[in-house]
């Protein structure tokens, strides 16, 4: 009896998601006020679009997108079959006739992540085994509820586990819960409220991530670290898009495994982009952290960072302020239909004068990004090549109070390999149709603190411990080489759901000047509807 029932449920079930699924395919909606999500997959398919089709009213370098941003794309213009960017996916429009006054339409996503993979090193198999879903609600096609919850157990080969048993945290997703078994548990929760009063304005309250760059990484905002609470306010007026957005974030450097440990800490961040032509957008980037609580003094959101347009610099000088502001550049050029070149640059201190001296002064804290993509490369549809060169000075996102540093959640809220490093990226994919096969490589110089000095490359150690003023250099300290290739075959059976296969390959070595050596072979095999970005390359 019971398993007749469980059989019924499941055929039911079934049935309920075959109907969903037609539905999807052929209903398409307009709607103003949902986020794209930050995904290599996705950006690929947006990057297509805006080479061939450029626009002076969408801006690529801030992420996620919104879909009113979105509406001179066509999702059929891409010449291979990919998870959609404009249309509703798994959607049902409750209600569509034009004289009523509301119309709704509700998204379901299953999220689903199993991958089996061989630690060749440690002769040992490991898994990945999570789900959960992704629910949108859409309201006359200006306001949109989200929410994102996955969760589950996962184990990782040894490059990976090692930094995850150090900090108990899983990059991107927060607290790793170990089991005795060796694997992790862990839960995320995501999601946004957002209401856009016309196609200027867009105004959102959630807890998620931001992304600025055109770039693999990015040296101003990545997504990297943990989801955090933020409101935010977009604007799009004539070539120019604005973004300012408040955040609540949380520092680990005392963690101790109890809630209490945990310090609250705040950002404002402003972004402002203007389209000069459509192929040449230039930037500018501005933030403030400061911590809240801690055991001297208590401390909220300061009012002082609410204004919305002014520089932190003066504002900080004005009101007396050790707070850690930043500042940083990004320009995109594109060009011959096909070509995208993208740059940053970030300033954590700017002292023209020591710059000039070139003397080293410990507080230059720069960094720099050069990079392009090159799409339907030599005429062959579908293949793309990008190289990427990132480059970071010791010291760059720390502070004298570590807990004022810029991170999120005991990650970096920029470049997970911190500060104090040079590093190359090549990518080359070819899809068609149902079907990709890519390669990543990367090569990066890591100026490792010694075991007595902090040299600049641990965003989590406070710059007053600096050894000396004078004659610092990037890659200082103990040299690390870092080099891991990454190559994929990915099959999509319902591109709509981003339902797909992978294979892969990842071979990762390590030496640095100390002696230490290690090679790690690494085989996978999963199925996945997943849409975010998991970083194994750090």
């Amino acid at each position: 009896m019971l398993k007749k029932t469980y059989l019924a449920f499941l055929f039911r079930g079934l049935r309920i998601s075959l109907y969903f699924l037609v539905t999807a395919i052929f209903s398409q909606n307009s709607p103003q006020s949902q986020n794209i999500f930050i995904n290599q997959d996705v950006q690929q398919t947006i990057d297509l679009l805006d080479v061939k089709n450029p626009s002076l009213e969408f801006h690529s370098s801030f992420k996620p997108y919104l879909s009113s941003t979105l509406d001179h794309f066509s999702d059929t213009a891409v010449g291979f079959l990919h998870y959609p960017i404009k249309n509703f996916f798994l959607s049902k429009t409750i209600n569509d006739n034009p004289n009523k006054r509301h119309k709704y339409a509700i998204q379901f996503l299953p999220l689903i992540d199993l991958q089996i993979g061989s630690d060749v090193l440690d002769s040992k198999f490991v898994t990945e085994t999570f789900g959960g879903a992704h629910v949108k609600l859409n309201i006359n096609n200006n306001f949109t509820f989200a929410a994102t919850a996955i969760g589950g157990r996962v184990s990782y080969p040894g490059f990976t586990d090692t930094t995850i048993q150090t900090t108990a945290l899983i990059p991107g997703l927060g607290r790793a819960f170990k089991n005795k078994d060796g694997s992790f548990s862990f839960s995320n929760l995501a999601g946004y409220i957002s209401y856009s009063p016309n196609k200027t304005f867009n105004f959102q309250l959630g807890k998620d991530k931001h992304f600025i760059g055109d770039g693999y990484r990015s040296l101003l905002l990545s997504d990297f670290s943990n989801n955090n609470p933020y409101f935010g306010i977009n604007a799009n007026i004539w070539r120019i898009q604005y973004n300012v957005w408040y955040s609540w974030m949380q520092d680990f450097s005392q963690y101790d495994g109890s809630k209490k440990s945990l310090q609250n800490k705040f950002g404002t961040f402003h972004y402002l982009s203007f389209n000069a032509l459509k192929e040449f957008n230039i930037s500018f980037f501005e933030n403030v952290v400061w911590q809240g609580t801690d055991t001297n003094r208590t401390r909220t959101f300061d009012v002082n960072y609410l204004n919305p347009i002014v520089f932190y610099r003066p504002q900080e000088y004005s009101v007396g302020s050790a707070d850690n502001s930043m500042m940083g550049l990004n320009a995109t050029g594109k060009l011959f239909g096909c070509l995208k070149l993208y740059a940053q640059a970030v300033a954590d201190e700017f002292f023209l004068k020591e710059i000039r001296a070139r003397k080293g002064w410990w507080a230059n804290k720069q960094g720099w990004q050069f990079g392009g993509k090159y799409m339907n490369a030599f005429n062959i549809k579908g293949l793309t090549i990008q190289a990427e060169y990132n480059q970071v000075r010791p010291y760059t996102y720390t502070h004298g109070s570590v807990q004022q540093n810029y991170s999120n959640y005991g990650q970096a809220l920029a470049h997970p390999l911190g500060a104090n490093f040079k590093e190359y990226l090549g990518f080359v994919s070819y899809r068609a149709n149902r079907w990709m096969l890519s390669f990543q490589g990367l090569s990066a110089i890591i100026g490792m603190d010694t075991m007595n000095s902090n040299l600049g490359q641990n965003i989590f150690v406070s710059y007053t411990t600096r050894p000396y003023e004078y004659g610092h250099k990037t890659t200082q300290g103990n040299k690390r080489s870092l080099m891991q290739s990454d190559i994929k075959f990915t099959y999509y059976i319902l591109p709509q759901l981003n339902l797909r296969l992978e294979l892969g390959y990842i071979q990762r070595s390590i030496n640095d000047d100390m002696g230490y050596e290690l090679q790690s072979p690494y085989i996978y095999f999963g199925i996945k509807t997943s849409v975010h970005n998991f970083s194994r390359d750090f």
